[in-house]
């Protein structure tokens, strides 16, 4: 009896490893023929300004429901995202369809360690509950901490057959020639089905990331 039951799970770990490995090299882009649930990581500093700048330009109308998801210690990112909204609903009250969600987060500013791995993994529990619930076709992100467990509870998702979710990364302007700490992370791991630099520089450096040019 353990030797069947061990054998069924190294099957089904090896489906799993070849679904990983399946969809690592071969990203496809998300082509709905309806409205798209998307989920949106902001983050502290300059992160949450450019995203609010990339989502200004996007059809509202099909990218949605929106989910903004903030690290629990930075309200001012929440309330800029839900006040944007209502200037662009041209309403008072929380628009239609959007939504925010607090994460907390890995590791706080000179927090140790080895302590910081009980938070990341607290935060990855947290994420993956809220990234089942809302089961996001799209998430967007560009760089803050916070969109790390966000991004790998999204993967795991989709490579459990549990939603069919695409990841799109944006690198900030201001990485010329190095990517992020995050960007770093998700490029290599090859998380994301799309990943976006805004110089030419930085793109020659890694080759597997496409130039978009100035997006905002």
């Amino acid at each position: 009896m353990l030797l069947e039951v061990t054998a069924l799970l190294l099957l089904q770990l090896l489906c799993i490893v070849i679904r990983a490995l399946y969809i690592i090299s071969n990203p496809q882009p998300l082509r709905p023929a309806g409205p798209v649930k998307t989920m949106i990581v902001l983050g502290s500093g300059g992160h949450t300004a450019e995203m609010l700048m990339l989502v200004e330009g996007m059809d509202k109308k099909f990218y949605t429901p929106r989910v903004y998801v903030a690290a629990e210690t930075d309200k001012m990112s929440s309330n800029r995202a839900l006040s944007r909204e209502q200037t662009w609903a041209g309403a008072q009250d929380t628009p239609a369809g959007v939504s925010i969600e607090v994460i907390p987060r890995s590791r706080e500013v000179g927090q140790s360690y080895i302590t910081s791995v009980f938070t990341t993994l607290y935060s990855l529990l947290f994420a993956a509950r809220m990234v089942l619930r809302h089961r996001p076709q799209l998430v967007l992100v560009n760089g803050p901490g916070t969109c790390i467990p966000v991004c790998a509870m999204a993967f795991v998702n989709r490579l459990l057959l549990l939603s069919d979710c695409r990841i799109l990364y944006v690198e900030s302007i201001a990485r010329v020639r190095k990517l992020s700490l995050s960007g770093y992370l998700l490029y290599f791991s090859r998380m994301c089905d799309q990943f976006f630099v805004q110089w030419p520089e930085l793109q020659a450096r890694f080759p597997r990331s496409m130039y978009a040019g100035r997006l905002y």
